[in-house]
């Protein structure tokens, strides 16, 4: 006793206090410790995330002008007032141009590669239930891309060719094109000289995907494609689907159109394509029924994410707004006021 009166003395209170034994915590203090560090862990993780998304929406404030943009083919003017720097209608059983502007810029054209991706593996005739694993070499390293296929998976080619034609997949699409024989190089080669058999003479290709801003075309070229294109029906079929869902492991994903026209009842839509980077703006590519008539219609490097499906309904309403007793409907070209009849 003499002892411990002795320590307070010295030590004090809290000095004593420190060198008594530490008390083992209760098996309940133990476990309100460990939800707390987990609510700790969530918390920063969720402060990661709105970090990292804060940091994204910063960087996609930042303009990056398009190669329209910089060519300065948004200046030209044009009767139906279109946001998109270069369009072509035309009308595909007579190939009588209805509609051009600036249809001989040659830009890049983003996803609507996939459709030149889409008839070579369909024109192939590999075997559509072949079993194809998405890898790491499918990884978008060009844009940073997200994707919901994530490396391991494993789908049909149909299936992968079915995603990259209507949602636009570009891990999809690039699987494909990696894994056709011969491999990717092969592929791309292929691709080109597809191009020029079909008289594609402005357009060349880099990769099956449309990531690379060194996939352009023209106009002209791209009408010539959908022309040829619409030919096939698996093309036809998987590019005006709206929806389609995959079995990804135990889960089943859904994938919609990127085109929201194919879901609309007063559009008759044959074949489509979307496609999108900043170096080539929204871009559109269509086969449709309008008015009675076979029509094919391209746009590229339209300024606004909905634009380019605006500008086809512009479209849509002034060819329907055309006299049924018309023979013939010249150009509407830039620079053109009124539709000449």
């Amino acid at each position: 006793m003499k002892k411990i009166t002795f320590l307070c003395s010295v030590l004090g209170i809290a000095g004593f206090l420190a060198l008594m034994p530490a008390q083992a915590a209760t098996p309940t203090q133990t476990a309100n410790a460990k939800k707390l560090a987990i609510k700790k862990a969530a918390l920063k993780r969720v402060a990661a995330k709105q970090l990292a998304a804060k940091k994204r929406a910063s960087v996609r404030l930042v303009a990056v002008p398009s190669y329209g943009q910089l060519a300065g083919l948004h200046s030209a003017h044009d009767a139906l007032d279109l946001k998109s720097s270069v369009a072509l209608v035309l009308d595909q059983d007579t190939k009588e141009v209805l509609f051009s502007k600036n249809e001989s810029a040659v830009l890049p054209i983003a996803s609507i590669t996939k459709l030149m991706t889409g008839v070579l593996i369909s024109e192939a005739k590999l075997p559509m239930d072949e079993m194809l694993t998405v890898t790491q070499a499918d990884v978008d390293t060009e844009k940073g891309s997200s994707s919901r296929l994530s490396v391991g998976t494993e789908l049909s080619r149909g299936e992968l060719l079915h995603l990259a034609l209507m949602s636009s997949e570009n891990r999809a699409a690039h699987a494909l094109g990696r894994t056709y024989p011969g491999g990717l190089s092969v592929f791309v080669g292929l691709m080109n000289a597809k191009a020029k058999m079909l008289g594609m003479h402005d357009t060349s290709y880099v990769e099956p995907t449309g990531l690379s801003s060194k996939n352009q075309s023209s106009a002209r070229d791209l009408a010539t494609l959908v022309n040829y294109a619409y030919g096939d029906p698996t093309l036809r079929e998987f590019t005006t689907s709206t929806g389609y869902q995959v079995a990804v492991g135990r889960r089943t994903l859904q994938f919609n159109n990127t085109n929201r026209l194919v879901k609309n009842p007063s559009w008759d839509i044959g074949l489509q394509k979307t496609g999108y980077i900043s170096e080539a703006g929204q871009c559109l590519v269509m086969q449709a029924k309008v008015a009675g008539r076979k029509l094919i219609m391209v746009f590229l490097d339209s300024a606004g994410k909905f634009s380019r499906l605006a500008d086809a309904e512009r479209v849509k309403r002034w060819v329907e707004s055309i006299p049924t007793s018309t023979s013939k409907v010249s150009p509407l070209a830039s620079g053109d006021l009124e539709p000449h009849v």
